[in-house]
């Protein structure tokens, strides 16, 4: 057996700037991360898959799972399947755990203020992802797991072995990202803004992500831009490093203007906060002040997009799909008020206690035992295969 070896580990480099700066908008926040450490690789424990597409979609995942003999944690519902997903592994003699959501018990999740703030309004989210995720990290503390990774399933690690090195790095960071190619990882304001020749970076996510069993008692609000609050801790970002490569696949982000509606008071927020830390600032700076600053900015900036938009694409059914969803990110915009802002923010930070306790609680009452019986005793005893 191979002895790790620590080595310098980095991302792929920042691509050169490709167009104009906007004034209104920061158009990347990479140099909050740490590119290059010294690491040692070590053992994933699960790789953590929030599906709801078909089962073919976690082949790779499965792959992944199969090469670091590690478990693999399905969380399914709509087109996804634990029954399928659970067939899947088992041929290929991975251990797996996979739930329907449908089947959960409502109470393994707390009722989070911000989640109930939002329910039934405009701003309210239609899926399920953020419910996926925190089951994720709920089953990991109570199985003693030290080190797991999210993988989405429409995700491509083209090097398996870059999971090992971002594990490695949970000994000095909170959260280690793979740095996103392929298609990018951007809100639908942001991926105009770089087609229309603007300089948008990504960020890392929940796409590919490492996190080590302190971060287990963070959580995902229910919101867009989930991934980005899970990284942040009560006055910043908490320490956090990027390494490897992840290929998003290819989507369509202006298929209609419901995803454009469903993201803008997450991506307002979650770029607001994160302006604060480009600057050098805490979060104590998101006062009532700051936001009505700030949303006038957003707004100016999707009027420049739009305009971005009219003078560099060309005419035809793409571009009118395009700016049919910024002026849906606009109209959803002006409905956010600065109040709301302050408000949510405090609603996530008492969420951010009631989350720790219900996790130190459940890790008390359940921890330590078997899979199969931590499963049962949580309710998500569906469909478990050990490793054959």
């Amino acid at each position: 057996m191979n002895t790790p070896v620590a080595a310098l580990v980095s991302a792929p480099a920042h691509p050169e700037p490709r167009g104009p700066r906007s004034a209104n908008h920061n158009g990347s926040h990479r140099h909050l991360l740490t590119r290059d450490a010294f690491a040692v690789p070590a053992a994933v424990d699960a790789i953590i898959v929030p599906t709801a597409r078909p089962t073919a979609y976690l082949e790779h995942v499965v792959a992944l799972a199969k090469h670091h003999g590690c478990t693999l944690v399905a969380l399914c519902s709509r087109h996804a399947s634990a029954d399928a997903a659970t067939a899947l592994a088992e041929r290929a003699g991975v251990e797996i755990v996979a739930t329907d959501i449908a089947e959960a018990p409502e109470d393994a999740v707390p009722v989070f203020r911000t989640t109930a703030m939002l329910r039934g309004g405009r701003f309210a989210r239609r899926t399920d992802t953020s419910l996926k995720r925190n089951l994720g990290l709920l089953l990991a503390a109570a199985a003693g797991w030290e080190r797991v990774v999210y993988v989405d399933d429409d995700v491509v690690i083209p090097n398996p072995d870059d999971l090992g090195t971002a594990a490695g790095l949970l000994d000095t960071f909170t959260g280690v990202g793979l740095s996103v190619g392929g298609y990018p990882d951007n809100s639908v304001v942001c991926h105009a803004y770089r087609e229309a020749g603007g300089d948008q970076d990504t960020f890392i996510g929940s796409g590919a992500l490492a996190i080590g069993r302190e971060s287990f008692t963070s959580f995902f609000p229910d919101i867009y831009n989930e991934d980005w609050f899970f990284l942040l801790n009560d006055t910043g970002l908490a320490p956090s490093a990027v390494t490897g490569l992840a290929l998003q696949k290819p989507y369509d982000p202006y298929r209609d203007t419901t995803r454009a509606r469903g993201e803008e008071l997450g991506d307002c927020l979650a770029e607001g906060l994160f302006g604060l830390l480009d600057g050098g600032q805490g979060l104590s700076g998101a006062t009532a002040g700051y936001w009505r600053w700030f949303l006038d900015q957003r707004r100016r900036f999707i009027d420049e997009v739009i305009a971005m938009v009219g003078d560099t694409q060309p005419e035809g059914p793409a571009k009118q799909r395009m700016v049919a969803a910024l002026k849906a990110a606009r109209g959803r915009n002006r409905l956010i008020e600065p109040q709301l802002c302050v408000d949510y923010l405090a609603a996530w930070r008492a969420d951010r206690e009631v989350w720790r306790a219900h996790v130190e609680e459940t890790s008390r009452r359940y921890g330590g035992r078997p899979v199969p019986k931590l499963l049962a005793d949580l309710g998500l005893l569906h469909r478990y295969r050990p490793r054959a």
